[in-house]
């Protein structure tokens, strides 16, 4: 039997992404998340399915992005802190 029950469009977690942490992959994600309850009530429950795990890949994945780059920047900046302190 297929599961017929609507899937999570992560909305929240796509406009979240978009203003806390990559505004292009948010903005992927917001697009296929609103792309949920249109193919769920046309009876596309994979489309629907597919549509919200793209939705929330974009969104965990410009999260992560925003991470690395956050790291990279503070490992920039104390490392320039550290060489100013020795030279």
């Amino acid at each position: 039997m297929e599961n017929r029950t609507k899937p999570d469009d992560h909305l929240v977690w796509a406009i979240l992404c978009t203003v806390c942490c990559c505004l292009p992959l948010g903005v992927a994600s917001i697009l296929q998340s609103t792309k949920v309850d249109k193919l769920y009530q046309a009876g596309d429950y994979h489309g629907a399915q597919e549509a919200a795990d793209k939705a929330k890949k974009y969104a965990v994945i410009g999260a992560i992005c925003t991470a690395v780059l956050w790291a990279l920047y503070l490992i920039l900046i104390i490392g320039l802190g550290v060489a100013g302190y020795l030279f």
